[in-house]
């Protein structure tokens, strides 16, 4: 089994070598453009239909975009981030502020390349392209991101995990309390949210000028639909995200911050400064977690404060560790296999095992019971079964499934100081 495995691997690489990395980026890049039709044909038992894959595709690919983000600070920066929810909830109501009539209470009406309804704009407040609110939330997240590290980055190991789980649980507070009634100004419209929001869509100008549909919601029902456009758009932010990221690990700043997981002291006392260094790493994964609200906030065309729980800050770290810290291609592997799992694969699996396996009566069924009238219920136990999947992982690739190649060297070979008995022996 060794020998064969072992041929395995090394026929693998000669495959792998005999093309340039660009044209496997090109194929695979190729083979996601077509993905939307492919799914057509697509009806497996576990798997799924084409309409709720290609739904489950679009979230996955937001959440990847998330899970690159807290990538840079955990993974590059060696920073434990337990709140990184918060930055999803600024960017999602960025989009909220920018796309949609809220202010319109308050006399506001602007309105530059949106696809919203004449209605909607007869109403007023502030309607911006997508283009232009993703670009704002990005950036404010990463202001953000700056003012909250500023003070809290002096911080260390589980002293900055407290902190940034505090912060994580304040933001939701603030977007439920966050109306006339609890700040005196309606910032948030507390729990029932604001919408709609504005759907993305290029304009009426680019719409008349290159052909771009103006809005998706206008494609609704075609063969190049709704979901389709969604996804190549999220591909899109995905592509920009993961260029952006492995630019940001070759460079100067990528090199910094690897230094200062693997040592801060030794890293300081080369120069680098900690600070300044640790606030980039926080404003970058900050950034990209803005860019990700926003998104969910268009395609959703709301948001609404319940959206913005803790279980997601655990969800997107658990995919950083799952795939392998400070592995851009680890890190995407792992939030699509978890994600997927999330939406989709868990009731799939489910499903298919009370039909073909447990042949079980589902009118007996107990919805409060994770095994009732002979029937399973694994979407009750969802995140135990998370749990349970992380737990093997540590156990037995606790470098994760597909790790950075100076944490496998780590991992295999060791950096630790020779115990003194050893050396005394």
């Amino acid at each position: 089994m060794s020998a064969a495995l072992a041929t395995f691997r090394s026929n693998a690489r000669t495959v792998r070598g005999a093309l340039p990395n660009w044209v496997w980026a090109a194929l695979l890049i190729g083979l996601a453009i077509i993905y939307p039709f492919i799914t057509d044909s697509i009806d497996l038992p576990i798997i799924g239909g084409h309409d709720n894959l290609l739904d489950a595709s679009i979230q996955t690919l937001g959440y990847i975009i998330m899970a690159l983000g807290l990538n840079i600070v955990v993974g590059m920066a060696g920073l434990l981030d337990l709140g990184y929810v918060a930055f999803y909830a600024i960017g999602a109501y960025t989009a909220a502020w920018l796309a949609s009539p809220h202010f319109a209470g308050y006399g506001i009406s602007f309105d530059l390349g949106s696809v919203a309804e004449p209605a909607i704009l007869r109403v007023g407040g502030i309607h911006l392209s997508i283009w232009l609110v993703l670009i704002a939330a990005g950036l404010l997240t990463a202001l953000v991101g700056v003012i909250i590290g500023l003070p809290t980055l002096r911080l260390r190991g589980d002293y900055l995990a407290i902190v940034t789980l505090g912060f994580g649980e304040i933001l939701p507070q603030v977007a439920r309390n966050g109306d006339t009634d609890g700040l005196g100004f309606n910032l948030t419209n507390g729990p029932p949210g604001i919408n709609p929001i504005d759907p993305p869509g290029f304009g009426h100008w680019l719409s008349s000028h290159a052909g771009l549909p103006a809005s998706y919601l206008s494609e609704q029902g075609t063969y190049v639909n709704f979901l389709s456009l969604m996804f190549w758009t999220a591909l899109g932010l995905l592509l920009i995200t993961v260029f952006c990221s492995i630019r940001l690990r070759d460079s100067r700043l990528g090199r910094a911050w690897i230094a200062i997981r693997e040592d801060e002291t030794a890293a300081a006392a080369m120069g680098i400064p900690l600070m300044r260094t640790k606030t980039w790493a926080y404003a970058s994964g900050a950034f990209f977690g803005g860019i990700a609200g926003a998104w969910f906030a268009s395609i959703k065309t709301g948001v609404f404060p319940d959206d913005f729980y803790f279980n997601i800050s655990v969800l997107i770290l658990c995919m950083v560790i799952l795939g392998g810290m400070g592995n851009v291609w680890g890190v995407v592997a792992g939030a699509a296999f978890l994600e997927y799992l999330n939406l989709e694969g868990i009731a799939n699996f489910n499903g298919w095992m009370n039909d073909h396996v447990l042949v079980c009566d589902p009118s007996k069924q107990d919805p409060s019971s994770v095994i009732s009238g002979g029937c399973l219920n694994a979407p009750l136990v969802t995140f135990g079964i998370y749990g349970v999947i992380i737990v093997l992982v540590m156990l037995l690739r606790p470098q994760g499934l597909f790790p950075e190649q100076r944490r496998k060297l780590e991992f295999e070979t060791g950096v630790h100081d020779t115990p003194i008995q050893d050396e005394t022996a």
